[in-house]
């Protein structure tokens, strides 16, 4: 399709227009995006849940653009796959451009950069040249609630609500980070969060099916069909017998659900979410070091966890439970809840060049398992 009969819907956090960011965008990724031909359609939103309403309500688009932060990519994604027709509306391609105080995202879709200015532009360089890669998402639903979805993932525990209190402590500058887990020991010690885990172990990873302008010969048809029902068949058993369900108690210092989106495997040949378990002992120091770690990396888990891949679990609280989750570093109740993952399910606009990483680093990996090393590794040389 020509650029110039594209259209393509935006949306952008509460208070990025008013401020740096809302300048970052019209001058540096705004008059990319018209200068293609593109036609473009922004939509600023006012207020928290409104881009959530907007992706409920909107009519069809050849693309979505969205311009923000962790939070609003998640009202996105939330909205978008809420819709009764998100089968055939999840296959719009979505471009991220990075505005927000985090910006989870970017690190997986664009080459990293010092200058935020060139991040902005190579995010919009990145939706003109048409590369996507495919993104997990996670189905998180309460008892009572309407679904809510991430790319990113869930966590609960004490890094989560130390982390969310370190902008409180601004007044102290780079130490900010430390005081605000170092106050945090301050309470109950240890801080252990207690639950019971039930999950349905990894899923086999079906071939993707490329897309085809013409319609296939009749046998492909057929195969394609009946390998459709026996998958389907397959998945369906795995998900009612009761024997494929393990189940745990835990008792930790912190809990963390994601998907696989910050190290893209474009070649596995299994679907799982990675579930990490914290040991619930540990110093008030580790504490506080480990701390700063995530807020690096807020899913990373650490030596000593238990680590489960899962591809469905349901976390079931005691009964008064009190604090918050956050889910994609957004803040909410937390509750019983069934996360379930959904495998590919959107695809967003990518740096080529980091694409070419993925493919190359994954190619890389099957050398390494079938015992050949790289090229100039020691592994790939006999002796001298």
């Amino acid at each position: 399709m020509c650029p110039q009969t594209e259209r393509l819907n935006m949306g952008s956090e509460q208070d990025s227009w008013k401020s740096k960011a809302g300048n970052l965008f019209e001058k540096n990724a705004a008059p990319i995006l018209h200068l293609s031909g593109i036609d473009v359609t922004v939509v600023k939103t006012d207020y928290e849940g409104q881009a959530k309403k907007l992706l409920e309500l909107m009519e069809s688009t050849d693309l979505i653009i969205i311009a923000g932060g962790d939070g609003t990519v998640q009202e996105v994604i939330t909205g978008l796959l809420r819709r009764a027709d998100e089968a055939a509306f999840s296959k719009i391609p979505i471009g991220f451009i990075p505005l927000g105080k985090t910006c989870t995202l970017s690190h997986t879709l664009y080459p990293e950069s010092t200058s935020q200015v060139q991040h902005i532009t190579n995010a919009a360089l990145a939706i003109l040249k048409g590369e996507t890669v495919p993104l997990d998402v996670l189905e998180i639903k309460g008892e009572k609630e309407q679904p809510v979805f991430a790319v990113s993932g869930l966590r609960w525990g004490a890094y989560r609500d130390a982390g969310v209190k370190v902008s409180k402590y601004w007044y102290l500058g780079p130490l900010k980070t430390q005081a605000a887990h170092f106050f945090s020991t301050f309470k109950e010690w240890p801080q252990i969060h207690q639950a019971a885990l039930a999950y349905l172990g990894p899923t086999e990873r079906p071939p993707e099916e490329p897309d085809e302008t013409s319609r296939p010969h009749f046998f492909v048809r057929l195969y394609r069909k009946f390998r459709s029902c026996c998958l389907s068949s397959k998945e369906s058993s795995q998900e009612v017998a009761p024997e494929d369900w393990e189940e745990l108690k835990l008792s930790t210092i912190e809990l963390s659900i994601a998907t696989q989106n910050r190290q893209l495997d474009l070649t596995r040949t299994e679907d799982f979410m990675d579930i990490c378990i914290e040991a619930e002992s540990i110093s008030k120091g580790q504490f506080v070091q480990r701390g700063s770690q995530k807020m690096r990396d807020p899913h990373m888990c650490p030596e000593g966890s238990q680590h489960i891949q899962a591809s469905r679990c349901i976390l079931h609280l005691p009964e008064g439970t009190q604090g918050s989750f956050g889910i994609d570093n957004e803040e909410y109740e937390a509750m019983p809840v069934e996360v379930k993952l959904l495998p590919r399910k959107l695809r967003f606009f990518c740096d080529p060049s980091v694409r070419e990483q993925m493919l190359q680093a994954a190619a890389q990996q099957e050398l390494v398992a079938e015992g050949q090393g790289p090229p100039d590794s020691p592994g790939s040389h006999q002796g001298t």
